[in-house]
């Protein structure tokens, strides 16, 4: 009876590629030694089929899969305050900036040049934005969330200001009236926000200090026209250099933002429709009877 003993490597590997289900083993005395063995009660040879030869690269199987690159939101390339400011720019309407995109509807949204704002109600627009900006200042002096402290003594603070142009109402005979429910309302949504959803409260942060430095220059400079005899109030002065200002304020949202996912940002920029409206509620105070 002829001896049994095994193939080499490279022969016995042709053998498990060609049946795999038959593991093989093979007689060193046989005239061939590239004929298989197969199951059955006989022993059954036969010649080892020929394989195609297959091109490697076709064989090749990547280990990841090249993703397509992420679409970029508009000005994400130069921060998060970017794409805050593209988002509310949008809301604008194509009077008040030339990316606006919104129809004039509300009184406010027309031209400041159209406007007829009364003292009475810029004093209602003056108290309840104070207790907005008192609102703001509290929270960010409390930092239930961390990072509210970098925005501490930004030098954009309004209340000290607004608190000194109602002094001046007063002294000129004027009564001050107590906050209106808009503003009320504004100051309880933003404390709410503020322990529950810090990127929705960094939108309104972000929309209400620095649309008061652009806009919000513009009217107070209008309104001043109308009623003060060109007297510039408080509330539109800066101490220092208010573009360097903005600019220190911009770079600690745009560090506060890039420890944020992107559905986290997201979540902020669809806020800024809701800050618009608050503001513009607040805004269109100026124009009461």
């Amino acid at each position: 009876m002829a001896s049994l003993t095994p193939v080499s490597q490279s022969r016995s590997l042709f053998c498990i590629t060609a049946l795999k289900n038959s593991p093989p083993r093979m007689f060193s005395s046989l005239p061939n030694p590239n004929l298989i063995f197969t199951h059955g009660p006989r022993l059954r040879f036969q010649s080892p089929r020929r394989v195609s030869r297959v091109p490697m690269r076709a064989l090749v199987v990547t280990a990841t899969t090249a993703e397509k690159p992420r679409k970029k939101y508009p000005g994400e390339a130069k921060g998060f305050v970017e794409e805050m400011r593209f988002v509310a720019m949008k809301l604008h309407t194509r009077e008040q900036a030339k990316e606006g995109e919104k129809d004039a509807k509300q009184p406010e949204e027309k031209p400041v040049a159209k406007w007829e704002p009364t003292v009475e109600g810029y004093l209602r627009f003056l108290v309840d934005s104070k207790l907005v900006y008192d609102t703001l200042e509290l929270i960010v002096e409390k930092a239930s969330v961390p990072y509210y402290a970098n925005f501490r003594n930004t030098g954009l603070e309004r209340s000290s200001k607004l608190a000194k142009d109602l002094e001046w109402f007063k002294e000129q005979g004027y009564i001050i009236p107590g906050p209106s429910e808009t503003g009320l309302t504004y100051a309880s949504y933003l404390e709410e926000l503020s322990d529950k959803d810090p990127q929705a409260f960094i939108c309104h942060f972000y929309n209400v200090y620095f649309a008061h430095s652009a806009g919000g220059r513009m009217i107070g400079k209008k309104v001043a026209e109308i009623l003060l005899d060109k007297k510039e109030l408080e509330f539109y002065k800066w101490e220092g250099d208010l573009s360097q200002l903005l600019q220190n304020v911009r770079e600690k949202l745009n560090k506060v933002a890039e420890s944020w996912t992107r559905e986290e940002k997201d979540h902020c920029l669809e806020e800024t429709e809701k800050s618009f409206k608050y503001s513009g509620d607040i805004l269109r105070l100026i124009l009461s009877r």
